[in-house]
């Protein structure tokens, strides 16, 4: 009998585990797999919710619990987390030796996984590479990771032409949708009522979500919240907040948002939503408000009109319920009028999301459990130049 492939999953925070959910389920279940599920990063930190009872609360097996996650609000800190998470995994990775190693999306603390199996020799297959988002290091990350990975599942066509366009042969590169939307197909959302008795809230009132995040390429990653809290105080609307991303400049919009939360009447921030109930509000509120890449993949699922301010999500692919705002207090408030415009919504009924259907996760277990493990794997046939790109480079004017 043949032995169980060995693949390694890496979850950092609750962001990601929303997206793995449905492919760690499914791996777990699969017969032929031994799934090893690395958690670190946010996950472990109490500041950002301990998310990883989440993880236990659902029943999967954690093989590996990595500290690594600095106390720290700077970009310094941002750089150590990475090499603490380099050296942990070094030893984890080095003795445990998985066939694959699963890793998703552009968090700066993923290149630390992906360097370690680069010098393993670990083959490692990468989720929602091909994306664009210009106002953060994530785009660098991004790329970063496709070009060290194998295998590429990425969430929309265009998605999977630009990752062949960096050279990464054909056949290793799947369109398989956001796995995030999986929850859409196989979870039954939450009614309004379960979700007010559950979070303890009145969504009878008009409801604004906010989910907004350092902007981690500009040197001052908080510079835009001038211009979104000052659109806030003159909006009329129960605001509710997600956490922001652990990042430099994450502890300052904390402070603020309990700062302008303490002179509302009505409003929350939440620390940390589960799947299923972060899913269930996004079909209850009114409007979703801030720089998330969740307002451009998953709010079009649920025709939900999205305000997408600044700069951070910049070049992203979208849909038609995404309206697009500078950092500027008159462009959010008018963003946010047109979001909340009766004729607006009324046009977004029965649009589809490009981001896919629901069904990613299927695709990511079959082409994991049946890609070749051989040397062919791990060695890059770089696409032939050809001779129009082989040229003389002509600089840029």
């Amino acid at each position: 009998m043949p032995e169980k492939r060995k693949i390694a999953v890496v979850t950092t925070s609750r962001a990601d585990y929303s997206h793995l959910y449905w492919p760690l389920r499914d791996l777990a279940a699969h017969p032929d797999v031994d799934l090893r599920l690395i958690v670190m990063g946010p996950h472990l930190s109490p500041e950002f919710g301990n998310t990883v009872r989440e993880i236990d609360k659902d029943g999967l097996k954690i093989d590996a619990r990595i500290e690594c996650l600095l106390s720290s609000d700077t970009d310094v800190g941002m750089a150590k987390t990475i090499g603490l998470a380099t050296l942990g995994l070094a030893d984890h990775l080095g003795a445990t030796r998985p066939d694959l190693l699963l890793l998703i999306a552009d968090r700066y603390e993923m290149l630390a996984p992906a360097s370690v199996a680069l010098a393993l020799r670990i083959p490692v297959a990468h989720i929602e590479g091909g994306e664009i988002s210009q106002g953060a290091i994530d785009d660098a990350v991004r790329n970063a990771l496709t070009k060290m990975a194998h295998v590429h599942f990425t969430s929309t066509e265009r998605a999977r032409q630009r990752v062949i366009a960096m050279g990464e042969g054909p056949w290793r590169v799947h369109r398989a949708g956001a796995p995030s939307l999986d929850h859409l197909r196989r979870a039954t959302l939450l009614r309004r009522d379960e979700v007010e008795r559950r979070l303890q809230l009145d969504l009878s009132q008009p409801t604004i979500l906010v989910a907004y995040h350092p902007v981690t390429i500009a040197r001052d990653t908080v510079r835009e919240a001038d211009a979104l809290f000052a659109a806030l105080c003159k909006t009329d609307a129960q605001f509710l907040f997600c956490f922001p991303n652990a990042d430099a400049g994450s502890r300052e919009l904390l402070e603020r948002t309990r700062d302008f939360l303490f002179d509302r009447a009505t409003g929350r921030i939440f620390t940390n939503l589960d799947p299923l109930t972060y899913w269930s509000l996004l079909a209850q509120v009114e409007l979703l408000l801030g720089n998330s890449s969740s307002g451009i993949m998953e709010s079009g699922s649920f025709a939900l009109p999205t305000v997408n301010v600044g700069i951070r999500q910049q070049g992203r692919e979208r849909a038609r319920n995404v309206i697009d705002a500078e950092a500027d207090e008159q462009q959010i408030l008018r963003a946010v009028e047109q979001g909340r415009d009766p004729e607006f919504r009324a046009g977004l009924i029965g649009m589809a999301n490009p981001y896919g259907d629901g069904n990613a996760s299927e695709t990511i277990v079959r082409v994991l459990t049946t890609v070749p493990l051989s040397e062919r794997l791990l060695i890059k046939q770089e696409s032939p130049l050809t001779a129009q790109s082989s040229g003389p480079i002509q600089a840029n004017p």
